[in-house]
């Protein structure tokens, strides 16, 4: 009976999110609270959630402290010389904007929000690609591939949920996996390269105004186009009349601006707000104490000196006290960043109700044994390969908070009782990210394909068949390192 029970409970609760009938958060709260009442112990489910929130909150404290971090890293402008640096890299050659794109999603990542990546990303790059007539669902799937890879960081949201669900330490799980990370990663800017030829075969090295690869005009890209509904122009103005890449611009620019609206061709190239490069945040003259504090946070994270929560704790404190010393102006950070902060944060305390009732009353115990059963005996001894293949599917048919909370402690449970560690299974369920990014539960992707202007069916047509070797890459790189 728990078993079916078990399964019910998860059924429920994906079918719930899927078809949004129910939040996230709301559903890890009240389908196991329903459940646990089925079961005869509702009068255990405050001391199930106590238990998880006792154990979850390492992983919440990272989770919230690391959003603020790289938030304000952003808006004080630590990444700005790179997104223009990959500009200029870029020229008017089509393989080198293709690789571009890889490397620019790659590094917005940090941040562990896929929409900021993507808009940062598109509002980049999306110009280039317009002008030069290349294909935009390249530019979405190498995109999506780099920001899925990238998504693993423990800030990112599964490794904290695989921690969250098995009830270990997202560094554990992380730190071990960063080769065959890397080796995805290599394996997502190889691919770009490969995309890049075939767009430079199509189209051939095309040039634009030498204006658009000086520094001030790599600036101007970023804010945006518009101007008069030329494409040249948008490109050269960046939609201000003035030319100051301001965004406003003045009443000639706005007016024209408008006009450019009223042109197709304009339309699609207006509207971008990347990196301001005149945002009020931005702190040049502490440019080099920031990337020495990323530099030596990540460094300090990789090699274990203080646990992952404390170190963006701390990072995150001084960070906002050396950029905005004024106190009105480090509420004004952390309000922007909120939304984020309480989304995520939320979810990992929501989970503590899911997961506890799952393991209190036993339903993953006889879950796991019936699927133990059900496997082939000769199976058992591979099941973090298993998990590592079953990770593609899942994630992109179900959502993280899906597969994270309801799958993978079933399959957990299944590979210990062959000898399998949980560290192992919870970094073979990291395996189908790169996929994950593009599934249609993943509300990102639609900010990707959306300011891209392409076609969901489109982009997922072309990037399936990519995404899914990125994964086995990843998959492959894990098992010959021996990490999986």
């Amino acid at each position: 009976m728990l078993t079916i029970l078990g399964f019910a409970m998860i059924a429920t609760f994906l079918v719930l999110i899927m078809l949004k009938k129910m939040s996230p958060i709301a559903a890890l709260v009240l389908i196991p609270a329903l459940f646990c009442v089925f079961v005869g112990k509702g009068a255990k489910l405050g001391d199930y959630v106590i238990d998880g929130v006792t154990s979850l909150a390492p992983t919440a404290a990272m989770l919230m402290f690391a959003i603020v971090y790289f938030g304000v890293m952003i808006d004080v402008g630590l990444f700005d010389p790179i997104v223009r640096g990959i500009l200029k890299f870029c020229k008017a050659d089509p393989l080198r904007i293709v690789v571009g794109t890889a490397l620019l999603a790659a590094i917005v990542s940090l941040d562990g929000d896929g929409s900021t990546t993507f808009m940062i990303t598109v509002s980049a790059m999306y110009p280039l690609y317009k002008r030069l007539k290349m294909s935009l669902v390249v530019m979405t799937g190498v995109a999506a591939m780099a920001n899925g890879v990238m998504n693993t960081l423990p800030w990112g949201g599964p490794t904290a949920r695989a921690a969250t669900a098995l009830k270990l330490d997202a560094s554990d799980i992380f730190v071990p996996m960063i080769p065959a990370l890397a080796v995805g990663l290599l394996f997502v800017i190889a691919l770009s390269y490969v995309l890049g030829r075939r767009e430079r075969a199509r189209l051939g090295t095309l040039t634009l105004d030498e204006v658009l690869v000086e520094e001030k005009q790599t600036e101007t890209v970023l804010v945006g186009a518009g101007g008069s509904g030329d494409g040249k122009t948008s490109l050269r103005k960046g939609g201000s009349g003035s030319g100051s890449g301001s965004g406003s611009g003045s009443g000639s620019g706005a007016d024209a601006a408008a006009a450019a609206a009223q042109d197709d061709e304009g339309d699609e190239d207006d509207d971008f707000q990347g990196l301001d490069p005149h945002r009020a945040t931005l702190r040049p003259k502490l440019y080099w104490f920031n990337a020495l504090l990323t530099v030596t946070l990540l460094t300090s994270m990789i090699m274990e000196w203080l646990p992952i929560p404390v170190l963006f704790l701390l990072g995150a404190a001084l960070a906002l006290s050396v950029n905005f010393p004024h106190i009105p102006d480090q509420k004004a950070r952390l309000a922007a960043h909120a939304d984020n902060v309480l989304n995520v944060s939320g979810m990992v305390f929501a989970a503590a109700v899911f997961t506890g009732v799952l393991q209190g009353t036993g339903m993953v115990d006889h879950m796991a044994t019936w699927m133990v059963d059900v496997i082939p005996a000769g199976m058992g001894p591979h099941m973090a390969l298993v998990t590592g293949v079953l990770s593609l599917p899942l994630t992109y048919f179900m959502s993280n908070d899906g597969f994270y909370f309801g799958v993978l402690p079933v399959l957990a449970e299944a590979g210990a009782a062959h000898g399998v560690s949980p560290l192992e299974m919870a970094r073979a369920s990291l395996v189908g990210q790169p996929l994950h990014m593009s599934s249609p539960l993943v509300p990102a992707v639609y900010v990707l394909v959306g300011m891209a202007k392409v076609e969901f069916g489109d982009h997922t047509r072309f990037v399936v068949k990519w995404a899914a070797l990125t994964c086995l890459a990843i998959l492959g790189a894990g098992i010959l390192f021996g990490i999986i």
